[in-house]
């Protein structure tokens, strides 16, 4: 017979029996004596871990309290981003101002970081093309491609760019690596970010230089540059060489400086990097039917078959891609009376290399030269002066006050002012080649204020 117990009475037992658990529980092992309840203040929080920037010694001064005030505040920031202590004060301690960025003459000339000045914006089109195409450099160009045969061969195979574009680009960089520049490259850099117009640029390059030296891959003797900063014989800025630099004769070291191998792999594999397409033109010579509405030429790209069908066809000797369906823009370097030119994905690549036309333009001529291929067979239009930098400013401030926003009144006659100058040579029924010239000009403050043509009145 079961024995039976009330509620009342289970729950009674029931906590009897917990209560003795938790007593158990909390009660100390024989070995251990009962803690002594004390009145103990809150442990107080550790303090915050923190790093401690190291810095340098003090800089001897530069006689110039603008760039000593930089290069001091430049060490400090290039510490805090983790740079080596000492690879920093031996980048930075010897620098001194340079009269091409900081004259000590104010009212000098533009120092050569005024892109307006370069010879790419500044010169004529066939001035430039005359000048960077010359003969030596053709001739030189085939020499050097064909001593170094075996070297510009493997390139070609393993990286997938052609061997006269390579050659071409070392050409133009520093002929042949002939003259790889004699400034020092962290002086240009500092220099151009006193100067202030690419202070960002040039401190970024300054701290990829400073990895650049504690990686290893140059000493700080070793950072021969041309004036602007870029380095070697194919002119890679810091990062770029960071970026692309490569050790194609296997030695060990990424020369850029010396070695030929290593200094043309590289620049193959930064334009692969960028999309180079190996066997294909980089542009082509086109001639254009007659009564041709040169507002094609606006920038925008069509396909082969397209350009076929407006008319277009290749000078005889000059290449298309062999996709028809390749896009293309159409460029007219010197206008309506010049030569006429497709430009392919080739062209965009070597762009990349300075943001110039005339630069990209020279580039590809020279690869035609190099591997045997015609150049330009429409004469340029010599008689026709083109604007100088001062008159292109007008120019753009006169398109921009007449609604076809030419963009920055910065003396570059880029493809946003000539398409401005288009859009109004095409409302006024003018040829709309975009071309700059003293007539272009003319006609646009004749337009704006009727009566007034002579080259350089104020605009109203």
């Amino acid at each position: 017979m079961k024995a039976f117990l009330s509620p009342r009475s289970r729950n009674l037992i029931v906590s009897s029996l917990l209560g003795g658990l938790t007593a158990c529980a909390a009660s100390p092992t024989p070995q251990e004596a009962p803690p002594v309840a004390t009145e103990q203040p809150p442990a107080a929080a550790p303090p915050p871990l923190s790093r401690t920037v190291p810095s340098v010694p003090p800089f001897e001064t530069s006689g110039r309290a603008d760039f000593d005030t930089w290069r001091a505040d430049f060490a400090r920031r290039a510490l805090q981003d983790g740079r080596d202590p000492t690879v920093v004060y031996d980048v930075l301690r010897d620098l001194k101002p340079l009269e091409i960025y900081l004259p000590s003459d104010t009212r000098s000339v533009q120092p050569q970081s005024d892109v307006s000045e370069q010879a790419e914006f500044a010169k004529p089109i066939w001035d430039y093309v005359g000048s960077a195409v010359s003969d030596s450099r053709r001739t030189n160009g085939r020499a050097k491609a064909a001593q170094l045969a075996g070297l510009l061969s493997s390139i070609e195979v393993e990286l997938d760019v052609d061997a006269e574009a390579v050659a071409a680009i070392w050409g133009m960089e520093t002929s042949y690596g002939s003259y790889i520049g004699d400034f020092d490259g962290p002086e240009t850099l500092a220099n151009m970010a006193v100067e202030g117009r690419r202070r960002t640029f040039a401190e970024n390059e300054l701290l990829a230089t400073m990895v650049l030296i504690e990686r290893g891959y140059a000493t700080r003797e070793e950072l021969q540059a041309g004036w602007a900063g870029a380095m070697g014989q194919t002119q890679f800025m810091p990062s770029t060489y960071l970026a692309h630099a490569v050790d194609f004769d296997g030695d060990g070291r990424r020369d850029v400086w010396r070695s030929e191998a290593d200094a043309l792999g590289s620049a193959a594999n930064y334009l692969a990097s960028i999309g180079y397409v190996s066997g294909e033109p980089w542009g082509a010579e086109v001639i254009v039917p007659d009564n041709f509405n040169f507002a094609f030429a606006n920038g925008d790209k069509r396909s082969v078959v397209e350009w076929r069908d407006l008319g277009l066809y290749p000078m005889p000797g000059a290449a298309l891609p062999s996709d028809p369906f390749a896009e293309a823009r159409l460029w007219l370097p010197a206008g309506a009376r010049g030569p006429k030119y497709l430009l392919f994905r080739n062209f965009d690549v070597f762009l990349s290399y300075n943001r110039a036309n005339a630069y990209a333009f020279s580039v590809g001529l020279l690869a035609d030269a190099i591997a045997g291929r015609p150049g330009p067979q429409t004469p340029w239009p010599t008689d026709v002066r083109p604007l100088s930098v001062s008159d292109v400013k007008i120019l753009q401030a006169q398109l921009n006050r007449m609604g076809f926003d030419a963009g920055a009144v910065d003396g570059i006659a880029g493809s946003g002012t000539r398409r401005a100058l288009q859009r109004f040579q095409v409302s006024r029924g003018m040829v709309a080649d975009g071309y700059p010239t003293e007539a272009a000009l003319s006609a646009l403050l004749a337009s704006a204020q009727p009566g007034i043509s002579a080259l350089g009145a104020s605009p109203g």
